[in-house]
């Protein structure tokens, strides 16, 4: 098993309910967005060039997806450089404005995520494993490329390791209880 197998399985272990799924699909988005948003406006100037905290969390947190899975990881930087500036406009607003926004973004891409774990009757991966705050983009990228139909084996790989660590903990918490 591939770390990227071992990790995506990991959290899906937390997200096999459809409607977890999808609030995901709206909340981590949310909650990536609000982060560049936030860190946008930190930086300094490097030879006429502005470089910022979110510049270096994309360049970071690429790497480590590309380290991960190639097409994976250069999926996810494009989907960067596409919603990048975009956070610039809002980090450019007057104070409480980018504040605001930011800050209205984050929260609701958490009630996304806490509505999903409603539905799933589990709490969020990153409560066992702070790693899952690092690997939910990433889940939520793969998961759309699986939904359209590519890296099937890929896929069926990562759930079955998860229906298996899914019912590993499920009974875990019958003998806890």
């Amino acid at each position: 098993m591939t770390n990227l197998e071992r990790l995506l399985s990991q959290y899906a272990a937390y997200h096999l309910d459809r409607n977890n799924i999808v609030t995901h699909f709206i909340g981590i988005p949310l909650i990536v967005f609000s982060i560049l948003c936030l860190t946008a406006r930190v930086g300094v100037e490097i030879s006429g060039f502005s470089v910022t905290l979110a510049m270096l969390l994309i360049v970071l947190s690429s790497i480590y997806y590309i380290s991960l899975d190639k097409l994976f990881g250069f999926l996810m930087l494009i989907l960067y450089v596409l919603i990048y500036p975009l956070a610039l406009k809002i980090a450019a607003l007057a104070t409480w404005g980018w504040f605001g926004a930011s800050v209205g973004i984050f929260i609701v891409g958490w009630l996304f995520q806490f509505v999903g774990h409603y539905f799933e009757k589990k709490k969020p991966a990153f409560v066992d494993d702070l790693i899952g705050l690092a690997i939910g983009p990433l889940f939520v990228l793969a998961e759309f490329v699986f939904l359209l139909g590519f890296r099937k084996s890929l896929h069926q790989r990562i759930l079955k390791e998860a229906q298996m660590k899914r019912a590993a903990m499920d009974m875990k918490q019958q003998i806890v209880s």
